[in-house]
């Protein structure tokens, strides 16, 4: 890997993590303890313009540094993590791959989104009796009122952000 593709990548999981680590707020009054936070933006657009394998590996470095350095959410957290913020990304990244326009990138969020809000179904009903130490009848009744509106609004919120900023910011943050 080239040195500039190597800072890009760096810079762009520094900035991830700063996001996520500054900006976070709950998004859904009914689950206060599910957080938003922009980070995924910045994974999406270096996913965006040095692919989605790279762009996974974007958000496996960033779910495992963010748990170690904050401790927040443990080896859990980064696994629900990664398997939220890794299915966005990849997905997204991998349809604008294929089709490379407004409306690739575009379909390729809402694709992206939709991946996530599915994957972290089963993610929650497995990991979170773990993560959470609670019964999983509670994540079970916490799926449709909390855990896929959770999902599809992250999703929505990161793709929209990504759309308005990635003109401005993708000069500034990927060099060539």
């Amino acid at each position: 890997m080239k040195s500039k593709k190597i800072t890009n990548i760096s810079m762009l999981i520094a900035l991830s993590m700063i996001a996520g680590y500054f900006i976070h707020f709950p998004i859904l009054p009914q689950a206060p303890f599910l957080l938003y936070d922009p980070g995924n933006v910045f994974l999406l657009i270096g996913s965006f313009k040095l692919g989605p394998k790279i762009g996974v590996l974007m958000c496996f470095i960033t779910a495992l540094l963010f748990a170690l350095i904050t401790g927040q959410g443990g080896p859990y957290g980064a696994l629900m993590n990664f398997l939220a913020t890794g299915t966005l990304i990849f997905v997204s990244a991998q349809i604008y791959l294929l089709n490379h326009t407004k409306r690739g990138a575009i379909l390729g969020m809402i694709l992206g989104a939709l991946a996530m809000t599915l994957i972290m179904i089963p993610a929650n009903l497995i990991i979170t009796p773990f993560y959470l130490g609670v019964e999983r009848e509670i994540v079970v009744k916490m799926i449709i009122p909390a855990i896929i509106p959770f999902n599809l609004l992250k999703g929505i919120i990161s793709g929209f952000l990504t759309f308005i900023l990635y003109k401005r910011l993708y000069p500034l943050i990927i060099s060539k």
